[in-house]
């Protein structure tokens, strides 16, 4: 018997729906969220919304098009610049696919751009050099590889393709996919337009690879792309032309809708980014014309998370492909959100997060019709047999490795060295540190991309605050209310106050002082003082450690610098800085406060009289407390003025790049960013560190026009032009954040 739905199917009621607003957008809503429903439970898994997890493997960034969205793309001069290659080779590959299966992955997608070798004469001459015949073929190389290597299932999106190169890829892949993006000739044809200059985004051309992808039963994932200048007219036809292709042959998986956000360094730079209402809209009225079987999807990270259950509202059912380890190198702007997080969005609207395999269930368990015998082993490994989602008992693998090649197992698979190895690395000289740099900085660039990010925000020295106010650096209440409400006109989203108080303050000064800054600046982040300013409000006060967390946290505190310690070392403290918190102290402090909710910083300061081994030590500690808390966003080299001890006979830039690759190589599966502390370094060693596998600045470290004394490092700023300019030279892209490395909800001009 037929599921009863209510789908549409008049092309002029689509275009009507298409345009909904308020309570109109809001019965649409409605309408999805009811076909969708009942989609799942005739599939039997009612209230399951489902994701893969996926590591993100950009086989190469060259293209023989011209989209005027796109940040993905480089030409071979940019490579060159950036010291990156054409393509991945194999052992690049394994590492990240390796490190990826390490993390549970069940999917490697292999993203690319269009025909390379047809526009770039480096392109031909790599694969000429290799013994591939074109890019395809060496896509089914990359697929088989991984796949034997890790066990980890390939999802092909190498763009068009012809029948033959379908079937290439078929035994390597058991899913592939296109995005339609627009059946619009308009965006083609115009000379200005979105997809001008573009061969390979021809809708007619891609029309027919989706139609060539059903004759030969590739499960594959296709989707509109909202807001690049096509018309709701547009829109609905190219809903209807995806509709039609499955009706024939009942082959695509899932329908993404996806918005556009415009990136920096592209032609479409300024365009506006697609509105949130006609967005809803698009995914609402997807869902009614594709039906109740169909997987709507909306990418997560290209929404707030505010909006995640708007679009569970609106009909989606599946999130896609989220990675633990690797960025989003098309849209690397938005990162992707945490698995946990985006498990408790899904279950705030009322649904159950549950991985799938990059086959999606219905053709993993028709497996005969759908997937190419030589990968029905593969496949079967990872899926429930029941349900054909993917299992949760499965074996974890990382897959066979070199085990002579000490540099291979730091990338693929830091857990498995031991600390003598990590203290082999941060001493190694020579071409040694030169191959250690260069990995470090492959890593970085295969997880978190090729952006660097930096936090627009200013400086409050706690340890100033007096109840009159005559010294340099010394502020009242009401200063402080004002130097945040300064701050936050200026444009920064961070205000980051940290220091033990003067001792003639009552303990509950911490609390009067972030108080009033919350309520002068109730948008600002507050990132508030170090287990040492915590310890002293405990100590004072008389109050137990979980009560002043528990009272930092109603009066407003966000996050907390992880700073109080050099080394976490009681030894190494006692020499160098006998003030800092012991180290039993400051641990107890920091998983406290992460057990509380509360996120921070990770530090060490080092060059004085630590050995390489304290060092590993100390980094091999913070990644114990990440394991039990998750609680640290990232990690902060810092070299001790006035020392500058090294470890090896060395210059003192190689000590610094030492220590940020062996950071970047150890912390990599769990502290993602790894940040430079361009005020301590200025900003060419700053850049020469960031190619040694960092990829944050911290922050902009605005003094203001309101006490501008007041910050600890006031005199150093890095305004976002002159962060652009640094990060230009790199060609990588500048990308503001947030304190927890979100993305800002608008952008702040006046820091600039």
């Amino acid at each position: 018997m037929p599921l009863l739905v209510d789908t549409v199917t008049d092309p002029d009621e689509v275009e009507r729906l298409l345009a909904a607003t308020g309570p109109e957008l809001d019965a649409l809503m409605m309408r999805a969220s009811a076909v969708r429903d009942a989609g799942l439970a005739a599939a039997g898994r009612p209230g399951i919304v489902t994701y893969s997890r996926k590591v993100f493997l950009p086989l190469t960034t060259l293209c023989r098009d011209r989209c005027h969205y796109c940040a993905f793309v480089d030409t071979p001069a940019q490579l060159l610049r950036k010291k990156a290659p054409a393509y991945l080779d194999d052992a690049q590959i394994l590492r990240i696919a390796r490190a990826g299966a390490a993390q549970g992955c069940n999917e490697a997608l292999l993203t690319l751009g269009d025909r390379p070798e047809e526009r770039w004469p480096e392109a031909r001459a790599w694969l000429d050099v290799h013994g591939f015949a074109s890019t395809i073929d060496y896509v089914a190389h990359a697929a088989r590889l991984v796949t034997a290597e890790t066990g980890m299932l390939a999802h092909a999106n190498p763009g068009v393709m012809t029948p033959d190169e379908l079937a290439t890829l078929r035994p390597v892949a058991p899913s592939m996919g296109m995005m339609l993006e627009t059946t619009s000739r308009a965006l083609f044809e115009t000379p200005g337009a979105a997809h001008h200059g573009s061969p390979d985004k021809d809708p007619a051309l891609r029309l027919q690879v989706i139609e060539d992808a059903g004759a030969a039963r590739v499960p594959f994932t296709s989707g509109i792309l909202v807001g690049i200048g096509e018309t709701l007219a547009d829109r609905a036809a190219s809903l209807f032309a995806l509709r039609d292709a499955h009706a024939r042959h009942g082959h695509l998986q899932e329908v993404i809708v996806q918005n556009f956000r415009a990136k920096p360094r592209t032609a479409m730079y300024d365009s506006p980014d697609a509105d949130r209402d006609a967005y809803l809209a698009a995914v609402a009225v997807a869902r009614l014309v594709l039906g109740p079987a169909m997987r709507i999807q909306a990418p997560p990270n290209l929404s707030d998370t505010a909006e995640l259950a708007m679009l569970l509202r609106a009909g989606v059912d599946d999130w896609g492909g989220v990675s633990p380890l690797t960025a989003d190198h098309v849209n690397p702007e938005r990162p992707w959100p945490h698995l946990d997080d985006l498990a408790a969005h899904t279950a705030a609207a009322g649904f159950t997060l549950t991985e799938r395999l990059t086959a999606h269930p219905e053709f993993v368990r028709h497996a005969d019709e759908w997937i190419d015998p030589a990968l029905h082993r593969a496949v079967t490994r990872l899926a429930d047999p029941g349900t054909g989602l993917a299992a949760t008992d499965r074996p974890r693998s990382s897959g066979r490795r070199r085990a002579d090649d000490l540099l291979d197992r730091a990338a693929t698979a830091p857990r498995d060295l031991d600390a003598a190895e990590w203290e082999r690395l941060l001493v190694a000289e020579g071409q040694g540190l030169a191959h250690l740099i260069a990995v470090a900085d492959e890593v970085r660039r295969l997880t978190v991309g090729d952006t660097v990010s930096i936090v627009v925000n200013r400086n409050l020295t706690s340890s100033g605050l007096r109840t009159a106010a005559s010294g340099l650096g010394e502020f009242t209440l009401d200063d402080a209310a004002d130097i945040a409400r300064d701050a936050a006109a200026l444009g920064a989203t961070e205000l980051c106050i940290q220091g033990r108080m003067d001792a003639a303050l009552p303990p509950s000064a911490y609390l009067d002082l972030v108080r009033i800054v919350r309520a002068a600046t109730p948008e600002l982040h507050l990132h508030a003082y170090r287990p040492q300013d915590i310890a002293d409000l405990v100590d004072r006060g008389g109050m137990p450690l979980m009560e002043a967390l528990r009272q930092l946290l109603a009066a407003g505190i966000d996050t907390f610098p992880g700073t109080g310690v050099k080394v976490l070392d009681d030894d190494v403290r006692r020499r160098v800085a006998p003030d800092d918190l012991d180290v039993d102290r400051w641990l107890e402090i920091v998983r406290a406060a992460h057990g509380a909710g509360l996120r921070s910083t990770s530090v060490l300061f080092y060059g004085h009289v630590e050995t390489a081994a304290q060092r590993v030590a100390h980094l091999l500690t913070l990644r114990g407390i990440h394991d039990e808390t998750g609680g640290f966003s990232e990690f902060v080299p810092i070299p001790l003025p006035g020392h500058g001890a090294a470890l090896a006979d060395r210059a003192p830039l190689d000590e610094h790049r030492a220590m940020v690759a062996v950071s970047r190589l150890l912390l990599n599966d769990g502290i993602r960013h790894i940040q430079i502390p361009w005020t301590r370094h200025g900003s060419a060693t700053a850049a020469e560190l960031l190619r040694a596998g960092g990829d944050d600045l911290g922050g902009t470290l605005l003094d203001g026009r309101v006490r501008p004394d007041a910050g600890i490092e006031q005199g150093l700023e890095l305004p976002l032009h002159a962060a652009e300019r640094l990060v230009s030279g790199l060609f990588r892209r500048l990308r503001v954040r947030t304190t927890d490395y979100g993305t800002p909800t608008a952008t702040r001009e006046r820091a600039a």
